[in-house]
């Protein structure tokens, strides 16, 4: 709750230990720690009906690649089968509050349109500043490192607002509040990008070495980490085209943050 009051302080009050929780505040409303599930007040007698929001353990760098062994196998397929058949519910009121976005409407009134490495995105207001200094992070990269200049030359697209959900799931996509971004480059048959994707092919997606996935380049996962954005291809559940605006978890896990002034 700490990491979150630091990392959006404009929007969220101090973290405060009330009522037997830890809670902070959004616009005058207390949203509660709840086992992770950041409930409103309202909502903390229904904590069993929801499941934690997503904090974890985020790497500095990549871990080493290992196969997983049949154990860790057999998990990670039932942990997606187990998502298939009963998708994650978690409750969006503490991240509608902190975006002001409750619905379709009101999400599209918070974005605004911007050029991104020469395509038109729409970016929620407050995250703007960042998205241009990470651009700007990596056509500086791009002067030196031609790993980055095949990757600028190669993308195909740019995505970013999106009211959904994630998909097999029953929880808000980051893109719906415009607060997350997947960059699409022109790829291969072989080429892995997105976990989902690969299990629809019957294929083990968990056993995909990282040398066969579609990674940008170092030089721009830590321009967008610099700026407060996590990579997904850092997941278990690997997005390796998609970012999304999460300072919190960068600061739980100590991983530092430029300064934007």
């Amino acid at each position: 709750m700490k990491a979150l009051a630091a990392a959006y302080p404009e929007r969220v009050g101090p973290a405060e230990y009330r009522n037997g929780d830890w809670a902070v505040p959004v616009r005058g409303v207390y949203y509660y720690y709840a086992q992770g599930k950041l409930l409103p007040e309202t909502l903390r007698q229904q904590a069993a009906a929801y499941n934690p929001q997503p904090f974890y353990q985020y790497p500095a760098e990549l871990p080493p690649w290992k196969t997983p062994g049949p154990a860790e196998a057999a998990r990670l397929k039932q942990g997606a089968e187990e998502r298939r058949l009963h998708p994650p519910k978690r409750s969006q009121d503490f991240y509608d509050a902190l975006w002001r976005a409750h619905t379709k409407e009101e999400s599209y009134e918070r974005v605004k349109s911007m050029r991104f490495l020469g395509y038109n995105i729409l970016i929620h207001y407050s995250i703007m500043e960042e998205l241009s200094l990470v651009e700007e992070r990596i056509y500086a990269a791009a002067r030196t490192d031609s790993r980055v200049r095949q990757w600028i030359n190669n993308l195909k697209s740019v995505e970013t607002w999106n009211w959904r959900t994630i998909a097999a799931t029953e929880s808000r996509s980051f893109h719906a509040y415009g607060a997350a971004i997947d960059l699409l480059v022109k790829t291969g048959s072989q080429d892995v990008t997105y976990w989902l994707w690969t299990s629809r092919l019957k294929l083990d997606w968990w056993a995909i070495p990282y040398e066969k996935r579609l990674h940008p380049p170092p030089a721009v996962i830590k321009a967008f980490e610099d700026y407060g954005f996590i990579w997904g291809g850092k997941w278990i559940w690997y997005d390796t085209m998609h970012f999304e605006y999460r300072p919190e978890i960068l600061l739980l896990n100590n991983l530092p943050l430029s300064e934007l002034r």
